[in-house]
């Protein structure tokens, strides 16, 4: 594999770790834990590895042996920065607990496990991937985990290569489906534990045990960086405003995040917009007075940060959104054979009267993307909607109607931009690079402590590395019923920006001034080498949530 000049200066680098981990451990358990909602439901269907307790790990005083142990490893879902280090981190702390463990990958996501795709991971292939970006090591998918066939196909080759231990690298869905496998194995005896570790660069899979998600860090720091460039450009030729949109489907903590590091103009929170029952016309009403108020200053430009997953955040969108889930997941097989020109119609005719008439207000590019396939969890694909061209184009039609009635008199010409992939296979921020590889060593501890359903927790992540604590936390503590697929199922709650959180509130203390003025800040590119307050910094919001 040829490397860049910089691939092959990371490739030394050694991902800082916690002390508690340096040398052979012991893990110190809590009290019980319970589910965060729906305590009864979910004890009964997780009866073998509910109420598990905290778990913190702590240097051990006496040396212990471990048998070889052969642990397999998947990359569930979309792709983060730093998801090699978990892997490398992994086999490292494997080969710590016995030289002769082994650590085999199955290959794009958990459909390798179910097909029996995988390979092992030998000590020469980890080296050419310590502290790069991507999941390409082994791949990823988004198959779902959730039948008995499944699980048992799935345990053949378990057996076959005489795995005890499985790791999965996901997000809440990913970490759910770890969870329900951790339990089918339990319950049937079958000698093989389950590992979750926290990843998504939306940052909605965090609780007061996980502090963040990996990757996060990285992706914030791309798209903040691209953000400045924009907001360089747009100080420079002062004649366009920029509409931004930013992945997270399901929380802000991308946008709000990325405000934070570069303070643009205006910044949407799609849990602000329904916790105060706002309408899409609300939210471009404010818009185009910004727009106004700046123009009359003579200033026609600006920038807008939006959350990829608006619309589902919208009240009156979130109801129809709701309705047409329920809807497709019982109608899917007339739906597909209604042809294209009638669905809209179609649709129409099947809503309850409200959710019509907001389907029928739609603008029919954006109707027809609420009807598209939905993911493998049942969710509408959100990063289909060009929530930012539909931003722009309500903004210049309010802008055009207070012209004609003499109330705007500025210009307005509008350039939409949708950041996603751009951050999703960064090379990971030293945050990360020591974050994912210290995850990755400490799911190897669990596993040598004989633990299942339990999700690697590094936490304490504001202080110098070396002070990070690190255990486990169980799966199933975070969990809850929501409805998906017209069904009610066990998932992990799901984090949102916290509207009485600091981040946000120091966000929001701001941004009438950031409005107004040009207070834009160009965080310029992701540093590797140099002071540890230039390149070790965690997020914003990680240091406002902890006040460090």
């Amino acid at each position: 594999m040829k490397k860049s000049a910089l691939q092959v200066a990371r490739a030394s680098y050694m991902p800082k770790m916690p002390k508690a981990l340096r040398g052979q451990v012991i893990a110190v358990e809590g009290n019980a834990t319970q589910s965060v909602a729906d305590q009864d439901a979910i004890k009964n269907l997780f009866p073998n590895t509910y109420g598990l307790p905290l778990i913190e790990f702590q240097p051990a005083k006496e040396t212990r042996e471990y048998a070889p142990i052969h642990t397999g490893v998947i990359l569930s879902g979309g792709q983060a920065p730093g998801g090699h280090n978990v892997i490398a981190g992994l086999f490292d702390g494997l080969k710590a607990l016995h030289p002769d463990s082994k650590l085999y990958g199955f290959l794009m996501g958990p459909s390798g496990l179910v097909e029996h795709k995988y390979m092992e991971l030998t000590a020469d292939i980890i080296e050419e991937y310590r502290n790069t970006g991507g999941f390409d090591i082994i791949g990823s998918g988004r198959t779902k985990l959730e039948t008995k066939e499944q699980f048992d196909k799935g345990l053949e080759v378990l057996q076959e290569l005489n795995i005890g231990a499985l790791v999965i690298i996901g997000g809440d869905d990913s970490n759910t489906n770890a969870c329900v496998l951790a339990e089918y194995y339990a319950k049937i005896g079958a000698g093989v534990q389950v590992i979750g570790c926290p990843k998504t660069i939306d940052g909605d899979l965090k609780n007061e045990q996980i502090e963040t998600s990996f990757g996060f860090d990285t992706a914030c720091k791309v798209y903040s960086e691209v953000i400045g460039n924009i907001q360089r450009d747009c100080n420079s030729a002062r004649k366009y405003w920029h509409f931004i949109k930013l992945m997270g489907r399901s929380a802000s903590h991308i946008t709000l995040e990325c405000a934070l590091q570069t303070q643009p103009n205006y910044v949407i929170i799609s849990e602000e917009v329904e916790a105060n029952n706002l309408s899409l016309d609300d939210v471009i009403t404010r818009i185009a007075q910004i727009v106004a108020d700046r123009a009359a200053a003579g200033n026609n430009f600006g920038t807008v940060l939006i959350p990829e997953g608006l619309i589902e955040f919208v009240p009156a969108m979130k109801a129809l959104i709701a309705e047409l889930n329920d809807f497709l997941a019982e109608n899917a097989v007339e739906y597909a054979r209604i042809k294209r020109s009638e669905q809209r119609n179609y649709i129409i005719s099947k809503l309850s009267a409200k959710n019509a008439a907001v389907f029928a207000s739609l603008p029919h590019d954006v109707a027809r993307q609420l009807t598209l396939d939905r993911d493998p969890h049942g969710n509408v694909q959100v990063s289909l909607i060009e929530t930012e061209k539909l931003v722009a184009e309500m903004v210049g039609a309010k802008l055009k109607q207070w012209k004609e009635d003499g109330l705007y008199v500025g210009k307005y010409l509008a350039q939409t931009h949708f950041f996603g992939y751009e951050g999703r296979c960064a090379a990971p921020s030293n945050f990360d690079a020591d974050y994912c590889y210290s995850l990755g060593y400490n799911a190897a501890c669990l596993i040598g402590e004989g633990k299942t359903g339990y999700m690697s927790s590094i936490s304490n992540t504001t202080a110098p590395a070396s002070e990070w604590k690190a255990g486990g936390v169980p799966i199933t503590m975070m969990m809850n019923m929501e409805r998906r697929h017209g069904e009610m199922k066990p998932v992990i709650q799901k984090a949102l920006v916290k509207l009485d959180g600091a981040p946000f509130k120091t966000m929001a203390a701001e941004r009438e001034i950031w409005a107004k003025e040009t207070l834009y800040i160009y965080p310029g590119p992701i540093q590797y080498f140099g002071p540890t307050e230039v390149c070790d910094q965690p997020t914003k919001t990680l240091q406002l949530e902890q006040q460090k």
